[in-house]
């Protein structure tokens, strides 16, 4: 037996039970009893069907929001005994709307991502099908041959260094990384990010100066930290011209160390500052190997590490890159 036909049948016993007692002293007395108590049954049953006319209207409010109404209000709930539970029924919903937002925003982020992947991919997957295309000809000259054998590679190589990025980026952004605590020197990392671009430095006659106060050195992972530092000497590298400079500078505070890496090329935008660290973005004469997701994955590997990197125009020309590992959290 339910609570509501319980309810009624106690009433009416003990209406009948009142009632006969009633009549053992007035018979006056117990018709009063019993009109009284049935006027009390009534009004009881229409505030409970109010009741339920409202839950069975709360509960067609909640169905459309599952299905993804934004419109409902319930401004109507905000008195009676449903109020305190309307209340957090609302809350919920409002923390729903703000996740549904966050997925819908993901979603589209990923698509976007998705597309700028594709597109990137699609460049040098036609050139190298170009190219193999060419080293078919069996009345190609070895030479020739040769260049195209290299061009192909570069381009391999160029592409392979792009999916790495985008994986080590996902994954960072996922939560899946686990970041060393290594004590990292700042001669040993400035050595080791400058050691795979040594051949492409000389090869356009980029001379670099390494300027360290003292022995600068923070806790990280030295892994990473060399793949930021690479990806940032690398966009520097594509952006000086030949015979020209980068300059890279470290020291040690008592809240952070700090690197700043200077090169002599034409600097940044103003339009080009606000974006340069989105990934995929490229500015109006980007290089020609560039993708545009270097420096996203440097600062994305730097701030998950309690770090910042900032960038600007130096007031001597060209980009300035200041990276900053704080020693505390911020």
């Amino acid at each position: 037996m339910s609570h509501e036909k319980l309810r009624r049948v106690l009433h009416i016993v003990l209406t009948a039970v009142g009632a006969a007692v009633c009549v053992l002293f007035s018979i006056p007395a117990a018709i009063v009893l019993v009109l009284t108590s049935a006027a009390i049954f009534l009004v009881d049953e229409m505030i409970q069907h109010q009741r339920r006319k409202k839950i069975f209207q709360l509960c067609d409010d909640i169905d459309r929001i599952l299905k993804g109404s934004d419109s409902v209000s319930f401004e109507d709930y905000k008195e009676g005994s449903l109020s305190i539970l309307t209340a957090e029924i609302h809350k919920m919903t409002i923390r729903l709307r703000e996740q549904n937002f966050a997925l819908s925003a993901d979603k589209q982020f990923m698509k976007e991502s998705m597309e700028d992947i594709a597109h990137q991919l699609r460049t040098p997957l036609t050139s190298m099908i170009l190219l193999v295309e060419l080293l078919r000809d069996t009345r190609l000259a070895p030479q020739q041959r040769a260049e195209y054998v290299q061009e192909l590679y570069s381009l391999l190589s160029r592409m392979n260094w792009l999916i790495d990025t985008m994986l080590g980026l996902s994954r960072i952004d996922a939560g899946a990384v686990k970041f060393r605590e290594q004590e990292i020197e700042c001669r040993e990392l400035i050595s080791s990010a400058l050691e795979p671009i040594s051949v492409s430095l000389e090869l356009k006659n980029i001379s670099v100066d390494v300027n360290i106060t003292g022995e600068p050195r923070f806790i990280g992972d030295m892994q990473y930290f060399t793949e930021a530092l690479l990806n940032i000497l690398k966009n520097c590298m594509e952006h000086t011209p030949e015979s020209g400079m980068i300059a890279i500078s470290a020291a040690e505070t008592p809240i952070y160390t700090g690197i700043m890496i200077t090169d002599s090329g034409s600097g940044f935008s103003d339009h080009d500052l606000d974006h340069i660290f989105e990934r995929f973005y490229r500015s109006g004469e980007p290089s020609k190997s560039g993708y545009g997701i270097g420096l996203a994955f440097a600062r994305r590997i730097i701030t998950s590490q309690n770090g910042s990197l900032q960038a600007y125009n130096a007031p001597s020309g060209g980009a300035c890159f200041d990276m900053r590992v704080y020693k505390t959290s911020v």
